[in-house]
């Protein structure tokens, strides 16, 4: 018999205590936890459900119906404010293609539109696809029908609303008592003000668009079948939205106090348990973003507990079975387990000879054994640890740089750590350049240590990865595999930029090159992956860049229109703000949607930022947050996208232009004085507000402003003056024609010189020459 202290009875005493424990802590685990969480799982998933079919709703009524309001707005086959202004009426072909567009667009989307109606409050006349040309349309025959949604935008500081479910005639002028002659319609309708940023009240036209609630109600009957006849839709007052048919139009009363509980939560979505009747039932609710409507629905409990409590007796058999297997399957393993032992400790007991035998524990024999063994190898170890990465980052490097031959790579492969020639390579290139932002310095190389330690342990079938850090602070992945798929590359990418997130805390991006059949040729998979990573800061929203016609970008010889960096100077240096934001918006958008190579839009950035900063030079602004000149060039460089770009560029360049205005508003009488210097410089040339607006670093508007309060005259009055100056200057020292007195002075027709000339002297130009040759001098203004 073994003693006790032996191994083999350790291990007994182990795997059984061990089976004993876990099985039965899991049975009482699940025994009292069970039943709350499977209840839980199943309310998640009536949340889901809900949440689907709230996306739902969403996606193929509620933003199908704002997109039907934005093509109208848009269209320009047709004068959508053609009743705004009777300056713009047209005659009845007009009114005949509005409404042929209305009914278009109704055809188009028969599945959920009933009508569409273009109502214009100035001149109360109503353009409807259904019901035709109405003057005075909020009165008479069928305006209660639409009433709701005409008075509500009369009033409403809002630009859109959502009215609540009606029953409509198909007919609202049938002479058929109850109008119900063609049927009616559950109907809610969005009303929306045009133009898109003015109000109800200031509006000039409302584009009416009818909605069928069986649109909606067939999306809830089909997402949700088993909650159908309990599921509602209510707006933020109780009233239904969906299922208004005659019964429950405006609210099911025996759900009264459980929707009006729902609604008074505060919750975008949840659930509570509640009881409607004699009835207990778990109640779901939802919010639709876009109108603020709540879908409610209410499911009995008895639909939760009763699965739950079969699940709990299920639970308890499988338990006790699993006792009974354990302790068996323990016997087995301790078994099996303790062979290998006992061949090991007879081993060592051979080559250690006497002094093993006293040791009666074989655990404390081994490990016994393993120290001396240790202490032989150890200095090997320091030796390999401490060379391997070196050894391992150089070849690697070669590797990717096309450093050796075939022949030379046979005898490296060793280094890397591969045993056999694979059937095929490929390169994938991670960007983790980015991700030192959120680490320290002193974390950061234990971080992308463990990295690539986790990329090169994952067990692969017929394959193996090979990770290193390339200078750059790019991460190249080399896949090598006896099966090159497409489908293989797209795990492993995935995979990859999975673990990334979770160890750098930031969304990556990653490229792939090409597959290669020879270890020596992976500098072309890696080439490829590197041009490919370069088009990853215009492409922000591709995880991925694995498209090979992406690489035919580099040989495009086209170039962004050189007139939006002239723009965007030119509106800079005057201050336009939103001429500035759109060409920015116009650049960034041509290099994403167009085929530049990435090298020349990172140029034309440079560029941008380049005028920027000789803007800011030439005003010397300095940033309020800052010290000196704002590093610019460095803040771009910074930057991890283009999207970042253009949000940090407008930033910035809106921040400058409050501060320079702030600026000169204390500086306006120095200002005023370099403006009037260049007046005087320049009388022949271009002296509109824009023009010298820029040449002294201000917007026109404010110019004129600093000219009315300073000056005490407007700008144009003082320029014209000092236009008339000179040309009595000229008159009096120079024998020049009116004609060439006219251009030295800035005007280009004489006959407007000679009307300007006549306003303020009271003479014309010839007659003032000839008073002067007669030394006769009239008094100016008389």
């Amino acid at each position: 018999m073994k003693k006790w202290s032996s191994a083999w009875a350790g291990l007994a005493i182990s795997y059984g205590s061990i089976v004993v424990v876990i099985v039965l802590l899991i049975c009482s685990f699940f025994y009292i936890y069970f039943s709350r969480s499977y209840n839980e799982e199943l309310q998640n998933k009536n949340q889901l459900i809900l949440e689907n079919t709230t996306r739902t709703i969403e996606g193929t009524i509620l933003q199908r119906v704002q997109q039907m309001y934005v093509d109208l707005s848009l269209d320009k086959s047709v004068d959508i404010r053609l009743f705004a202004e009777p300056s713009t009426r047209s005659g009845l072909d007009s009114v005949i293609d509005l409404q042929e567009l209305l009914k278009s667009k109704v055809a188009g989307n028969a599945d959920m539109i009933q009508a569409i109606h273009l109502y214009y409050p100035g001149q109360n006349i109503m353009l409807s696809s259904l019901y035709g040309l109405r003057y005075n349309a909020d009165q008479g025959e069928g305006s209660a029908y639409y009433s709701d949604w005409l008075q509500d935008m009369r009033t409403s500081k809002q630009n859109s609303l959502w009215t609540a479910s009606r029953q409509v005639p198909q007919d609202i002028f049938s002479s058929v008592p109850g109008g119900t002659s063609g049927g009616s319609n559950a109907l809610l309708t969005y009303t929306h003000s045009y133009p898109f940023q003015s109000t109800g009240e200031t509006g000039d036209v409302y584009i009416a668009i009818d909605v069928k609630e069986s649109a909606i109600s067939s999306i809830i009957e089909n997402m949700m079948p088993s909650q159908y006849k309990s599921t509602f839709i209510v707006n933020p007052m109780g009233n239904t939205i969906s299922n208004a048919n005659a019964d429950t139009l405006g609210q099911p009363r025996e759900y009264d106090a459980s929707i009006r509980k729902t609604l008074q939560s505060g919750n975008a979505k949840g659930s509570f348990d509640d009881k409607i009747g004699n009835t207990s039932v778990v109640v779901s609710y939802q919010t639709l973003p876009l109108t603020g409507w709540t879908i409610y629905s209410a499911m009995p409990s008895s639909f939760y507990y009763e699965q739950s409590i079969m699940v709990q007796k299920l639970i308890l058999g499988i338990c006790m079975i699993a006792i009974v297997i354990g302790l068996a399957l323990s016997a087995v393993l301790l078994r099996a387990n303790y062979s290998p032992i006992k061949r090991l400790v007879s081993r060592i007991k051979d080559l250690s000879g006497p002094a093993a035998t006293q040791i009666t524990n074989e655990y404390r024999l081994i490990d016994n054994a393993f120290m001396q063994l240790n202490d032989k190898v150890s200095s090997l170890e320091e030796t390999l640890l401490a060379n391997s990465p070196a050894i391992k980052h150089n070849a690697v490097l070669n590797l990717l740089h096309g450093g050796y031959s075939r022949e030379q790579w046979a005898e490296e492969r060793t280094a890397l750590g591969i045993l056999h020639p694979y059937h095929a390579y490929s390169c994938l290139l991670l960007n983790t350049g980015v991700s030192h932002i959120g680490l320290s310095s002193e974390n950061l190389p234990s971080v992308i240590s463990r990295f690539i330690h986790g990329l090169e342990s994952l067990s692969l079938p017929d394959s193996r990865l090979i990770a290193e850090e390339l200078p750059d602070k790019k991460l190249a992945v080399i896949l090598c595999t006896d099966i090159a798929s497409e489908p293989l590359l797209d795990k492993l990418s995935q995979l990859l930029l999975s673990e990334a997130r979770q160890q750098f805390q930031l969304d990556l991006q990653l490229s792939s090159g090409s597959w290669v059949q020879e270890l020596a040729d992976v500098h072309r998979s890696f080439s490829e992956a590197q041009a490919l990573m370069k088009y990853a800061y215009f492409m922000p929203e591709l995880h991925i860049l694995k498209d090979r016609s992406i690489l035919q970008r580099e040989h495009n010889m086209d170039e962004i229109p050189q007139a939006m960096l002239a723009k965007f100077r030119d509106k800079l240096q005057s201050r336009q703000m939103d001429e500035v934001i759109v060409t920015v918006e116009q650049v960034v958008e041509h290099m994403q949607e167009g085929q530049y190579p990435a090298d020349y839009c990172h140029f034309i950035l440079s560029n941008m930022v380049f005028i920027y900063s000789d803007v800011v030079k030439n005003v010397r602004y300095k940033h309020p947050l800052q010290f000196g000149h704002p590093d610019l060039y460095h803040e771009y460089t910074n930057l991890h996208d283009v999207l970042a770009y253009r949000s940090w560029l407008v930033e910035s360049v809106t921040t400058f232009v409050k501060e320079t205005e702030k600026r000169n508003s204390e500086r306006a009488v120095s200002t005023i004085e370099l403006a009037k210097q260049y007046i005087e410089a320049n009388l022949s040339e271009d002296l509109s507000l824009e023009a010298v607006g820029t040449k002294v670093f201000l917007s026109p508007k404010y110019l004129s402003k600093l000219f009315k309060e300073e000056m005490g005259v407007t700008y144009t009055d003082y320029v014209t003056s000092r236009r008339m100056e000179q040309a009595k200057v000229l008159m009096e020292n120079n024998n020049m024609t009116i004609d060439r007195i006219a251009s030295s002075v800035g005007y280009g027709t004489t006959a407007y010189f000679i009307k300007r000339f006549k306003e303020m002297y009271g003479c014309t130009p010839g007659h003032y020459v000839r008073n002067l040759s007669s030394a006769v001098m009239p008094e100016a203004g008389s």
